[in-house]
């Protein structure tokens, strides 16, 4: 399969090629197909429509032509960097970056891979790694979003999807995909360049900010069960809850869900 037209753009590492298609099945699996090739580190796939995306355990994710920007990146990240938390991380902050900076939208992460403005789903996120079987790169990582950009609000209620949006629908904008698409691959190229001298603190800093749950009464669903407390730090390595004066520490991975606790936050005592 060729692709209808190719970017070469001016990064360090990713975007040195943007290969796009008028249509794929899912630009995640495209990618993952070409996962066994490191020379390949910082290709970007983009599909103008898409039929058979993936989500989040397995959530189907279309979009029709010229509505979103749906793209995956692929990436041979050193062991530090390889961890899906991290990964996520990384994508979500850049995307509600350049949303701001696009729209003057507030943007904000729901855990754990999705973007949410006036609490309305505009963004969705799907890390997926495989092995290469090689000693110098052994792990191969894609990471794949689709932003909705150019959808209706009665397209999404058509849908029977109330809780989803799109950034024309809510800034009122009219607002270019390509565009749009380069200056998401441009930071994510310069947050990547951070990255790799080792320093996680300002990703990780900016990560906690837009989940926007520090010192609130939030539920974690774990595959334990749930638990219940106050956030008191969000970090890579530890998210750590505040119940009955003890902390509970829990490894961002063991995490499903991190939702606000409404019904009887009065209850918790922090």
């Amino acid at each position: 399969m060729n692709p209808q037209a190719r970017w070469t753009l001016a990064t360090r590492h990713l975007g040195w090629e943007v290969r796009i298609f008028e249509q794929l099945e899912s630009t995640n699996t495209h990618l993952l197909e070409l996962a066994g090739d490191p020379a390949l580190h910082g290709l970007v796939v983009m599909a103008r429509s898409q039929t058979a995306g993936r989500g989040q355990y397995g959530r189907v994710w279309t979009a029709p032509p010229q509505s979103s920007v749906l793209a995956s990146l692929l990436l041979y990240p050193p062991p530090a960097l390889r961890r899906p938390v991290v990964m996520t991380a990384w994508a979500a902050v850049a995307v509600c970056e350049v949303i701001e900076q696009s729209t003057g939208l507030d943007a904000r992460i729901k855990w754990p891979n999705d973007i949410l403005v006036a609490g309305k789903k505009v963004c969705g996120f799907l890390i997926e790694q495989r092995t290469t079987g090689l000693a110098q790169t052994p792990l191969a990582t894609v990471v794949g979003f689709g932003l909705n950009v150019n959808q209706t609000a009665a397209s999404f209620a058509a849908a029977g999807l109330p809780d989803a949006a799109s950034l024309a629908s809510l800034s009122g904008k009219t607002l270019t995909i390509d565009a749009l698409a380069q200056a998401i691959i441009q930071r994510l190229d310069d947050d990547y360049e951070i990255l790799l001298t080792g320093n996680l603190g300002i990703l990780e800093a900016a990560w906690q900010w837009r989940l926007g749950l520090i010192d609130k009464p939030i539920i974690a669903q774990c595959a334990d069960g749930p638990h219940i407390g106050y956030l008191i730090d969000a970090s890579f390595d530890a998210i750590t809850l505040r119940s009955d004066g003890e902390l509970i520490p829990l490894t961002p991975e063991s995490i499903l869900h991190l939702n606000p606790y409404v019904e009887s936050a009065a209850n918790i005592e922090s």
